[in-house]
């Protein structure tokens, strides 16, 4: 049984909808899964998990929340290589820029992106589906 940990920060609920969505396809694919915030996360916990999905809306000028989920993501960084890693998140304006960089950073990192799935604010149905299939991508 693959042991993954969903770990997001959010600010208006849409990326912690996202992640328990995430989290329900993970279960639902036989994984065991526990929904962390960032602030709770730090570079020790990643490696006792098989697999991470990371959920972060876009802020600003498209980037990371630079608070409590940049700090976190930088410590974890050097323990990504050769895990199953999916990112999520949503975005008020701009044009998603900000999660093909993330992905791009993380892939450098030597982490097998399963996927990404982002929402224009509030996160749909299909939204939704895509999230669910992106913890059954990790398990």
């Amino acid at each position: 049984m693959s042991k993954i940990a969903v770990v997001y920060w959010s600010g208006t609920g849409n990326t912690e909808t996202m992640a328990g969505a995430v989290a329900e396809g993970a279960r639902e694919a036989g994984a065991e899964v526990e929904e962390i915030q960032a602030a709770d996360f730090g570079e020790d916990a990643a490696a006792g998990y098989d697999a991470l999905a990371f959920g972060c809306p876009a802020m600003g000028d498209e980037s990371l929340e630079e608070d409590e989920f940049e700090p976190m993501f930088e410590a974890v960084e050097g323990s990504l290589s050769g895990k199953k890693v999916a990112l999520f998140g949503s975005y008020d304006w701009g044009t998603g820029d900000w999660m093909d960089a993330w992905r791009e950073r993380t892939e450098g990192d030597g982490a097998e992106v399963v996927g990404t799935a982002i929402a224009n604010l509030e996160p749909d149905d299909d939204v939704l589906a895509a999230c669910k299939e992106l913890g059954s991508a990790l398990a």
